[in-house]
């Protein structure tokens, strides 16, 4: 690995933290008096028990370490390559970007909204998210390469989206997370010699944490049912595929990390992609056809284009430039056609509400 690229560092974990590209966790800001402005009297019965579940807090004590974590990572991960431990690394930043993010906007909703049902829920999302991201934070430490979260908050840029594309971005992203962190837990659970670090014992329950986020989204936007028809299904589609393909090419960057847990990247990724379908299929009308032979051969081709962007930006100078431009349309036309592929399509349930059952 380059010298330049290696994590070695707090102010280096900082700067991997704080970058911002195609593939990095990013931060938002939305309107607050939008969100202001949401009803959710449509579905009082089912809004109120849920924010009775986070009221309940059923996961206030997870978030803690106990004695053999250190002693396991001492005695497991020491056994990693070098190459092994710089993607990890990597995860841990990725992760704790992420789950930052949501607890920085959810915050800045809660201070921004007088709205009480939004006001209340973005309460306990923050707080959730801010445990997650600490929780990482502590495994960062362990090397030390602890990131200043106040720091970050300063320092990383924000993206505006408007508050239907916070609820489609944020929706999928939790439920995807979930995704994810089951398919990991269930794998590791199976094989425990392929454990590598005891922070994926945590995962279980904290993946409920991510679904449950979901939830409220998914009830926000079956409450409010013109974000889910018209001109805002090409929405959907847009935001279902960005996030589709930024996991793929992300995680096919990082193959040694699923090999380490006996996966292998591509199927990983289709799993998750099946386990969020069938989720999504709760609030979202359509969905990706992810069994389309033309279809995962355009994600395959995306992550191609992405590996020849990264050797042209390390070539650097005007070929370089020009190469990366080349490979940036090339992505771009790629990203086009798979939009425009057949999707299904589905009538939505009756009953919202899921139960993690993964």
């Amino acid at each position: 690995m380059d010298a330049d690229t290696t994590i070695d560092s707090s102010a280096k974990a900082s700067d991997k933290a704080v970058e911002s590209t195609l593939l990095s966790p990013r931060f938002y800001t939305t309107d607050f008096a939008a969100m202001d402005r949401l009803d959710m009297s449509p579905l009082r019965r089912e809004w109120d028990a849920m924010l009775a579940e986070y009221e309940g807090d059923n996961n206030h004590d997870h978030f803690q370490r106990t004695p053999e974590f250190a002693h396991e990572v001492a005695e497991r991960f020491s056994q990693v390559s070098p190459a092994m431990r710089q993607e990890f690394l990597e995860f841990l930043i990725s992760s704790l970007t992420s789950e930052f993010s949501g607890c920085i906007l959810y915050n800045e909703i809660f201070k921004n909204v007088e709205n009480p049902d939004i006001k209340q829920l973005m309460r306990y999302m923050a707080r959730d998210e801010s445990r997650h991201a600490s929780f990482i934070n502590q495994s960062l430490k362990d090397f030390g390469l602890g990131i200043d979260l106040g720091d970050l908050k300063r320092t990383k840029a924000y993206t505006y989206f408007k508050p239907k594309y916070i609820f489609y971005a944020t929706y999928l992203s939790e439920k995807i997370g979930y995704a994810r962190y089951i398919t990991i837990y269930r794998q590791l659970e199976k094989n425990p010699d392929k454990r590598f670090h005891p922070i994926f014992k945590w995962f279980e329950r904290w993946c409920n944490d991510e679904f449950r986020h979901g939830e409220s989204f998914a009830l926000i936007m079956r409450a409010n049912p013109h974000l889910l028809r018209g001109g805002n299904v090409y929405w959907i589609r847009f935001f279902l595929l960005a996030v589709y393909a930024t996991m793929y090419v992300r995680d096919h960057t990082r193959p040694m990390l699923h090999h380490e847990m006996g996966l292998e990247s591509t199927s990983y990724d289709y799993t998750v992609f099946r386990i969020t379908n069938e989720i999504t299929k709760q609030v979202f009308p359509v969905s990706l056809d992810i069994d389309s032979p033309v279809f995962r051969a355009g994600l395959a081709r995306l992550f191609h284009i992405q590996t020849q962007m990264d050797a042209a930006k390390a070539q650097g100078g005007f070929l370089g430039n020009l190469r990366r431009a080349a490979w940036a349309a090339a992505g771009l036309g790629t990203f086009i056609r798979l939009y425009f592929l057949p999707v299904q399509r589905h009538e939505l349930p009756a009953q919202i509400r899921m139960a993690p059952a993964w």
